[in-house]
């Protein structure tokens, strides 16, 4: 089932998730739910924060991007990204790599805001799958930035809080915009406005 996607100016956005301590059939019916979200809004991340529910949740697919490589070790294993998507992944934690570089990001709860962000080049995710098992993802390329841009929606951080203040400067009435039509929706559903765009 398609969910709404929460938009730029909702508060649960900001919201830091909370640990899901054991996956129970809610949390495998929004793991699917949130696969199905991502696909059809041309995605190639989504976190529970962006469907309304703050939990340390998220899913990745970058499978379709072809532009972008990426190098995926899964405890230890070199496999091949493309095919081991979708990730569902909880409760992740991250230790980032120590090179960084610039790259562009969007995000699904700003729909056609892009902005120029540093990320480090390289990341070891941990985290647990649905079936309760821990697992380590070494990543690069697209898929360690689309891992990083998701844990930080986990954590209540958005791509706008890593831009430059000059190019945040540039948005400030777009998002403002966005914000005033955030809170005339909250009057009527916290998750009506979908978004669509790139992570």
């Amino acid at each position: 089932m398609r969910l709404p996607i929460l938009q730029y100016g909702n508060p649960i956005l900001r919201a830091k998730g909370k640990r899901i301590e054991k996956p129970d059939n809610h949390i495998r019916e929004l793991a699917a739910n949130m696969i199905e979200t991502m696909h059809a809004a041309n995605g190639v991340g989504l976190a529970a924060q962006q469907i309304g529910e703050p939990l340390q949740l998220t899913v990745l697919d970058i499978s379709a991007v072809e532009d972008r490589p990426s190098t995926m070790r899964l405890n230890g294993k070199q496999v091949d990204a493309r095919t081991a998507m979708p990730l569902i992944l909880l409760n992740p934690e991250l230790t980032l790599g120590n090179k960084a570089s610039m790259g562009t990001e969007g995000c699904l709860s700003f729909p056609e805001i892009t902005g120029e962000i540093e990320r480090s080049e390289s990341v070891v995710a941990r985290a647990e799958t649905l079936e309760g098992e821990s697992i380590e993802i070494e990543a690069t390329g697209l898929l360690a930035r689309a891992l990083q841009h998701e844990v930080d929606h986990l954590n209540g951080i958005l791509f706008i809080d890593r831009i430059s203040s000059a190019a945040k400067a540039s948005l400030a009435s777009r998002l403002k915009r966005m914000q005033k039509e955030a809170q005339r929706s909250r009057g009527k559903d916290p998750r009506s406005l979908v978004g669509h765009s790139a992570l």
